[in-house]
């Protein structure tokens, strides 16, 4: 599996100063996506609808609105 492409802005295109270490959105070779943001598995997880819960192995990450609405255009329609 490999990263085929950045979904959206960079960092630095989205206001980042250094450009390094903000919220991204990258699609896979296999077309699944990849998000790099903020860990917040143990503030969110008590709040996950009845109908929704995680493996130990997955995380809830946390993307600013920004990052997500600049990669809409990105995101294939299927």
């Amino acid at each position: 599996m490999k990263i085929v492409r950045r979904i959206g802005a960079s960092p630095r295109e989205r206001g980042s100063a250094t450009g390094q270490t903000c919220p991204d959105i990258f699609e896979l070779s296999d077309g699944n996506f990849a998000v790099i943001g903020t860990d917040r598995t143990e503030a969110l997880e008590r709040e996950l609808p009845n109908d929704a819960a995680r493996a130990d192995y997955e995380r809830i990450v946390v993307i600013d609105r920004a990052t997500l609405i600049r990669a809409k255009a990105d995101i294939p329609e299927a």
